[in-house]
């Protein structure tokens, strides 16, 4: 399809809580697909609709493909079920924010709900990156960047550092 250009921060549409599909059409079928080809293209692992301009509840990820073996996932107005208490610290990155990651500390087991591309309703549990890259993802559609899960200094110094 179409590669898109990713949305960089501070753009005000990354600090937009989304609005829910309210129908999956073929438009939004094909922004999926332009949404997995400019993922890869970029190369990230997960992308959330408003890094493309598109202010509704849908990100696409794929957590296995650098190392070889795909596996497209593309979650249409997802919900967190639950999360585990227990927490670890990993650095993230984003394609919004080129350049500059960070320390964020995150649940380390996350249960979701969400419509997949036929409408049908899925729930599952992910762990390991695949709860990471979907927390990180889950956040652009509440209008949140990594940045927003720091302390105020490490934040002041990552921004001084990206802009």
């Amino acid at each position: 399809m179409a590669l898109r250009e990713i949305v960089l921060w501070p753009d005000a549409r990354l600090s937009t809580v989304c609005a829910p599909v309210s129908e999956i059409t073929d438009d939004i079928r094909h922004l999926v697909v332009d949404m997995f080809e400019t993922m890869y293209d970029a190369p990230g692992r997960g992308l959330a609709a408003p890094q493309v301009g598109e202010l509704i509840r849908l990100f696409v990820m794929d957590a296995t493909w650098k190392e070889g073996e795909k596996s497209p996932l593309a979650m249409i107005n997802p919900e967190v079920v639950s999360v585990s208490e227990e927490v670890c610290e990993i650095e993230e990155a984003c394609l919004s924010i080129p350049g500059v990651s960070a320390h964020v500390t995150r649940p380390t087991r996350i249960e979701m709900r969400w419509k997949d591309l036929d409408g049908e309703i899925q729930t599952r549990a992910f762990e390991g990156v695949d709860a990471r890259i979907i927390q990180h993802e889950f956040d652009h559609l509440e209008g949140l960047v990594h940045f927003d899960r720091l302390d105020p200094k490490s934040r002041s110094l990552l921004e001084e550092a990206y802009l």
